[in-house]
């Protein structure tokens, strides 16, 4: 079989872009710069969400400066720094420390300023319980505080402990159903911790197309459909940088239905403590 919806991005010094994207609307690249490096773009047609995966950067979007941006060291070390990019705008990144940054974009025709979501502005909690309980950073959704506007992106960060699933029971986001569901092309974008161990992906469709594939450091999964569901390896906390993009900003999933009376059991097992 042929498999379409999953790759490994390149992790060069520099932009990296995916070697084939099945989406229409999303897209990624990963920026790798060393110290005192830097590089220039334009968002041209697209917004750009920019979330600093470890390190630190000074950006220039337009005439904004934004100075020293970021300070985790890595993916596994608290909440991100990120700077949204409105469409039409000239950039500049300049490396302070190695710096890793993950450029998702869509299309946009929103006229706004650029702006920074600190740490403080990131939403955090747990979703599920017990073996498919995980935790989650909301960087830039729906529920984001006031005055974070966008057109398209929805990002986040969801951490898988050792043996726990994630994204279960597994959802897709096919149609414009709301609040039941919402149509939206999605992207996971994978790190492990530590950096040898590996997750499995799997994707599905209702038409019965089916992928699975070892998540690794700089994974990707491709989702312009299908359902979709993760679980990390005994021993290993896999990381992933989600990102949607579709015609609604809000996250609404259809569950699978053979396995939606799964997430019902979610209130149970928290009641006994897990």
């Amino acid at each position: 079989m042929q498999y379409k919806y999953h790759c490994y991005i390149p992790a060069e010094r520099g932009r990296n872009a995916l070697p084939f994207n099945p989406c229409s609307l999303l897209d990624f690249s990963l920026l790798r710069l060393d110290a005192g490096q830097s590089t220039t773009f334009a968002s041209g047609d697209r917004e750009i969400l920019a979330v600093i995966l470890g390190g630190t950067a000074t950006f220039t979007v337009g005439a904004a400066r934004f100075v020293e941006v970021g300070g985790r060291p890595n993916v596994f070390g608290g909440k991100p720094h990120s700077v949204y990019i409105p469409a039409g705008a000239e950039v500049t990144v300049e490396a302070d420390s190695a710096v890793e940054i993950a450029l998702p974009s869509a299309p946009s025709d929103l006229a706004t300023d650029p702006y920074v979501i600190e740490p403080a502005k990131v939403a955090s909690g747990r979703w599920g319980a017990a073996n498919f309980g995980r935790t989650y950073h909301q960087i830039l959704t729906e529920i984001s505080q006031p005055g974070l506007p966008a057109r398209r992106l929805i990002v986040g960060e969801t951490y898988t402990p050792s043996g726990n699933w994630s994204t279960y029971p597994p959802h897709r986001h096919k149609h414009d159903n709301l609040p039941a569901e919402a149509a939206h092309e999605e992207m996971y974008y994978f790190r492990v911790n530590p950096s040898d161990g590996f997750g499995i992906c799997r994707m599905y469709t209702d038409e019965g197309y089916e992928e699975n594939f070892t998540a690794r450091d700089h994974g990707m999964q491709m989702m312009p459909e299908g359902y979709h569901t993760v679980v990390s390896a005994p021993g290993y906390t896999t990381y992933y940088l989600w990102v949607l993009a579709g015609t609604q900003r809000t996250q609404g999933a259809l569950e699978d239905v053979n396995l939606s009376w799964v997430g019902r059991t979610v209130p149970m097992l928290r009641d006994l403590g897990h």
